[in-house]
């Protein structure tokens, strides 16, 4: 859309834009047929459970009234993007509105937990955190990267109890090449018992190094002051181990203030692995279904959820103590507990506010919304409009070379980027902070997406788009439909129909036309956002 006319075009555009933006509008339940109200509903077949009770309780000792439920096409749409962090196929929302109204609901969320793009997601999730990426300042070099992914991505997939796998990472020795979750260690900015202290207490207990007491630091630090390196002849190779000089009996303190003896020889890892996993140990089940309400909600019930300390309490500590319960008596079953979140009445109500009381999204009387994750986001422009991007790394060797069919949330390494992925905050995995990834809207990527070259490439190539414009000739409502479905998951309203059809070109089914009601859509906050 280089010349005059077509910016025109985009200008005149605009009305739609904002009637995206500012209506507060349930479907009529035919696919194409124009909605009236796609935001919210009078009705969900969403039982109430304790998190609902529980939340419901906090809002009503401050006089907060909460969202009203979401929507069918507003639910459908943030369920795959929440579970499996892709948005929804078209063709999908017609297979669940034929189940039945009373089980369609948990029936998706069960299907969308099975599926490979899950395993994926989360899989990203838990590589930001521990910093899996081969350069610096991490230097977990290809072959580390790829060894830790995949034992991460079995982990999901098998729903490994969150116990065990935090055991592993924390007692595991060996080649970071043939023991994956060695790389714990080896993917730490340095080598010091101080620093692997650090990285530990921030990545398992949710606590920043600094917050801890010096004597804290200090006891924390003993305990990993006997984790040793050396290289192999392999190339990048290297074996964690404990330092042979050093097997002394040692006296360890925990951070609650209890001590332990550990014999000569044997593992200070351990004795603090079987501290931390108790059930009653405030710095570990707590934590954990804590960052998971964060992951689902938008912020946590402590949030920042990697800031635990006394003088940042949780907003509703009932419903932390309750989800921590729920956990540890599921056997650290971790879907457990996305079920339980995702299956309340509190995480499928719509975004739309009925309270302007400032502490209302704290305290989840809505759902919060928030922009799309970079690679969400530009896996979703891919789906819309043509092929993804061709991700490589040449340095270091081995040539790293990522095929092209693969979505951008499959990618192993934090090294591999793109100046897009840049631009929309993914984190570069230096720190494992959640505050590392920043899902800020700002005025760049705003501009970049009115104004890339590369979007409207892929919106002109797009085999889907081209599709729907075969279909406008025949009818054109199905095809504006069609648009609204593949971009925002939804039918249009009347209102928005009537302006798709006003617009030149749109009910001959001209390709232009169809390029620049799929372009306005794209810039539209209903696209960017969970919502």
């Amino acid at each position: 859309m280089p010349d005059t006319n077509n910016n025109l075009k985009r200008l005149l555009l605009l009305p739609i834009i904002v009637l995206l933006l500012a209506h507060s509008l349930v479907s009529t339940g035919a696919d194409d047929a124009p909605a009236s109200n796609p935001y919210e509903s009078e009705w969900t077949p969403t039982a109430v459970g304790e998190i609902d009770r529980l939340v419901q309780q906090e809002l009503s000792k401050r006089g907060i009234e909460a969202a009203m439920p979401a929507s069918e096409e507003v639910f459908f749409r943030r369920a795959y993007l929440d579970i499996t962090g892709s948005i929804p196929p078209p063709q999908a929302f017609r297979k669940f509105r034929q189940v039945e109204p009373e089980i369609r609901r948990g029936a998706l969320i069960e299907a969308l937990m099975e599926t490979d793009a899950y395993k994926d997601y989360w899989t990203l999730k838990w590589s930001d955190l521990l910093r899996i990426k081969a350069e610096f300042p991490i230097n977990l070099w290809p072959n580390g990267v790829q060894a830790y992914h995949r034992w991460v991505r079995e982990a999901v997939a098998a729903n490994m109890p969150y116990d065990e796998f935090v055991r592993k990472l924390l007692s595991s020795s060996g080649s970071n090449f043939r023991v994956p979750p060695v790389n714990f260690y080896r993917a730490i900015e340095g080598e010091k018992a101080e620093t692997i202290a650090s990285a530990v207490s921030l990545t398992l207990m949710g606590v920043r190094f600094d917050s801890w007491s010096s004597e804290q630091q200090a006891d924390m630090a003993n305990i990993f002051s006997r984790v040793a390196y050396k290289k192999t002849d392999e190339w990048k190779e290297e074996i964690v181990y404990l330092d042979p000089a050093r097997y002394s009996p040692l006296e360890i303190t925990f951070p609650d203030g209890s001590k332990t003896a550990v014999v000569a020889g044997e593992d200070p890892r351990i004795a603090f692995a079987d501290w931390l996993i108790q059930p009653d140990n405030p710095w570990f089940a707590g934590i954990i279904v804590n960052r998971a309400w964060f992951w689902l909600m938008g912020r946590g019930l402590i949030h920042e959820p990697d800031d635990i300390r006394d003088d940042n309490p949780a907003v509703n500590p009932a419903l932390l103590a309750y989800l921590e319960k729920e956990f540890v008596g599921s056997g650290y079953d971790i879907k457990h507990i996305f079920r339980l979140i995702l299956n309340s009445r509190t995480w499928q109500q719509s975004s739309i506010p009925r309270s302007d009381d400032p502490e209302a999204e704290a305290l989840f009387a809505h759902y919060v919304v928030r922009r799309l994750d970079a690679e969400v986001l530009y896996d979703a422009l891919r789906v819309l409009g043509g092929q993804g991007e061709i991700y490589q790394s040449p340095v270091p060797e081995p040539f790293t070379f990522v095929p092209e069919y693969n979505r951008t949330i499959e990618l192993a390494d934090g090294s591999i980027t793109s100046q897009f992925l840049e631009k929309f905050g993914r984190p570069s995995r230096d720190t494992g902070l959640e505050l590392e990834r920043d899902n800020e809207f700002s005025v760049e990527q705003s501009m970049y997406l009115l104004n890339s070259s590369e979007i409207q490439e892929r919106i002109n190539a797009s085999q889907q788009l081209r599709d729907i414009g075969r279909l406008a000739k025949q009818n054109p409502r199905r095809s504006i439909a069609a648009l609204y479905r593949l971009v925002l998951s939804r039918s249009p309203t009347g209102q928005e129909l009537a302006y798709a059809e006003s617009y030149p070109g749109m009910l001959e089914g001209e390709k232009q036309a169809i390029n620049d009601l799929c372009w306005a859509l794209i810039n539209s906050k209903e696209f960017l956002f969970r919502h």
